[in-house]
């Protein structure tokens, strides 16, 4: 009698463990999986206008968010690429674009109108005086730090011995005809860029010329025309194209973290939108933006593909 007890029980436990195989999805396809992480927001129905800037870290940008969002089912209007940070903002403060990446560096300074370094909290500093003011919600921002900077090639940097920025000082001031420099339109004059770089460290070029920023790279490397340039740090062609950056001794440059910022009022119809870019933004560091900068600058990968591979690889897109 015992034994048939036992085999009874046996066979109650298998079926148990069947059963919980099952709902567990066991034997493939169950519970929900095989979706990426953007199909778990739900933005049916929802239509956004994304922007951006026109240089190469922001293309990809806009167009990880645009891709994320057709993922999560809204539909999204292109306006990626417009000219220039005072143009995407004005865009969107107009209503014309729903959001874009922006820097806490170019709110502090360039939105807000404050000068310096941003005081500690830095993301909350910016965010809560931007919200109150103008009514622009700032999401979590990304580790990546964007920062301007001042690049010059190997040989000028080991036969003059520079290292800092305040190293320019007696450079410029013993050897003129070689101090010059190639700025992209907007670091020729924004408070922080070169004014107010020259302004900080008490020196001048002699010689500044004007051109594309992605220009900028291969005529400091080449010494072609210019010996230094304004650099954003995230850029791949920094390290291809063995360019030294030149340390901010006197720390000038303020804190460039990205953040993808949007109207008050989408945000607050939208609050999912801080989940699902609160899972992207954290990969997005410093050396992750120079090496999906340097598929585009260097390996001719259009931005959009760039995008789409990181959003894949990373599960955000299926």
């Amino acid at each position: 009698m015992d034994k048939y007890l036992n085999l009874l029980r046996l066979l109650g436990i298998v079926a148990v463990v069947a059963l919980v195989a099952v709902g567990c999805g066991g034997g493939g396809g169950g519970g929900g999986g095989g979706g990426s992480v953007a199909q778990g927001y739900d933005f049916s129905g929802q239509e956004f206008t994304v922007g951006s800037k026109e240089f190469t870290e922001q293309l990809v940008l806009g167009n990880i968010t645009k891709l994320a969002l057709e993922e999560s089912g809204a539909t999204v209007n292109d306006q990626i690429g417009l000219a220039g940070s005072d143009a995407v903002r004005t865009a969107m403060e107009s209503g014309e674009i729903d959001m874009y990446w922006e820097y806490l560096g170019t709110g502090w300074i360039n939105i807000l109108g404050e000068t310096g370094s941003i005081p500690e909290p830095a993301y909350e500093t910016v965010a809560e005086r931007d919200e109150q003011e103008n009514g622009i919600h700032w999401l979590e921002p990304a580790p990546e730090e964007n920062s301007y900077a001042i690049g010059t090639n190997r040989e000028t940097a080991d036969q003059y011995g520079l290292s800092t920025l305040s190293d320019l000082e007696s450079f410029i001031a013993e050897n003129p005809d070689e101090a010059s420099i190639c700025v992209g339109s907007e670091f020729a004059v924004r408070d922080d860029g070169l004014p107010g770089l020259q302004e900080a460290y008490g020196y001048e070029f002699p010689d500044i010329q004007r051109i594309q920023d992605g220009l900028v790279y291969d005529q400091v490397a080449n010494g072609d025309g210019c010996n230094f340039g304004s650099v954003f740090t995230t850029d791949g062609r920094i390290a291809n194209l063995d360019i030294v950056i030149l340390e901010d001794d006197q720390e000038f440059f303020p804190a460039f973290n990205g953040s993808l910022t949007m109207r008050q009022e989408v945000f607050e119809e939208n609050q999912q939108l801080a989940d699902l870019f609160g899972e992207i933004s954290p990969l997005l560091t410093t050396e992750q933006m120079q090496q999906l900068n340097l598929e585009v600058d260097v390996n001719g990968v259009p931005p959009e593909e760039v995008a789409e591979t990181f959003l894949r690889d990373n599960g955000f897109i299926s």
